[in-house]
């Protein structure tokens, strides 16, 4: 497949200073805005690609786009291709939006749901590692991306239909989901996708979120990092939105909380990859983990 991993996410924020606080001071990215942003948008750093995370000023909060990263241009001109036999307007990036990025080119396009994603090429950096204010180790992305992003998609058999048969994901598991024991309540589908040997870069789910995401993962090297972050939510005041627990699909350890923007941040480690695809079984959980995500904390106070 042309996609090879999620390579960014851009936010709206009310508050630029909020997503500062919490981007340093809890999760550990490094504020490389001095550099690269203005009054406007603040950029902040993973590794060694010049940012992984941008904050944009905005009226509202919530996720402004995905951006998603191929090889080279054979591989973005085969994005423009499938879209373009799909009947999906895209938009190519101008100069300006290029610069913005820092690639070498980029196009724009909205899935059957109405979340707004970017693909593009060529990273400009000057391969600096990060330099954690809170003395992260170090965030698990390379070819794997910068983590993975699970999307709201009430409309669900198309938005699964255009990013498996048009963009090329692969299915790695999913789930069916109710919210109370009632049986009345409407089954929610939850499918887990690859593009790369991460068990999955994305997920979609039955409904809507008015912060448009449900939740965005970053991974980090060891579980001394992952309790560390959640002493630093603790001192800061951030929601917890669900324990730390050992997920059934993806094995990541991790705990949730929420972001500023009103979407949870899973922050985890030890996470799954699969090496050969073509050997893998896809399944059915009926549990989200093995042990702990106790997500009613989250609906709590």
């Amino acid at each position: 497949m042309a996609i090879q991993s999620l390579g960014y996410i851009g936010v709206n924020a009310t508050s630029l200073i909020s997503w500062r606080d919490f981007s340093c001071d809890i999760m550990g990215l490094e504020d490389v805005s001095a550099a690269l942003g203005d009054e406007n948008t603040h950029y902040y750093k993973m590794d060694t690609h010049p940012y992984r995370l941008f904050v944009q000023h905005s009226e509202t909060d919530g996720l402004r786009l995905c951006g998603w990263e191929t090889n080279n241009q054979a591989g973005l001109d085969e994005v423009a291709a499938a879209l373009t036999a799909a009947k999906v307007p895209f938009a190519w990036g101008d100069d300006a939006l290029i610069t913005k990025r820092r690639v070498q080119n980029i196009l724009s396009f909205t899935d059957p749901a109405g979340n707004h994603h970017e693909a593009y090429w060529g990273v400009v950096s000057d391969f600096k590692p990060l330099n954690s204010p809170q003395a992260v180790s170090g965030f698990v992305t390379g070819d794997q991306g910068l983590g993975h992003i699970v999307l709201p998609a009430p409309n669900f058999d198309d938005t699964t239909t255009f990013f498996t048969e048009v963009l090329g994901f692969g299915l790695s598991d999913l789930m069916k989901i109710r919210f109370t024991p009632d049986p009345a309540e409407p089954v929610k589908r939850l499918w887990f996708m690859h593009c790369n040997r991460r068990h999955h870069s994305l997920g979609l789910f039955e409904m809507a979120h008015p912060a448009g995401c449900i939740h965005v993962m970053t991974e980090v090297n060891t579980l001394d990092e992952v309790g560390r972050c959640d002493d630093r939510r603790i001192a800061a005041g951030a929601q917890l939105s669900g324990t730390l627990g050992r997920h059934a699909n993806d094995h990541m350890v991790s705990f949730y909380m929420r972001s500023p923007a009103g979407f949870d941040v899973e922050y985890g480690t030890e996470g799954r990859t699969i090496d050969d695809w073509s050997k893998y079984e896809v399944f059915e959980s009926t549990v989200p983990s093995f042990w702990g995500h106790d997500f009613s904390v989250g609906q709590q106070g």
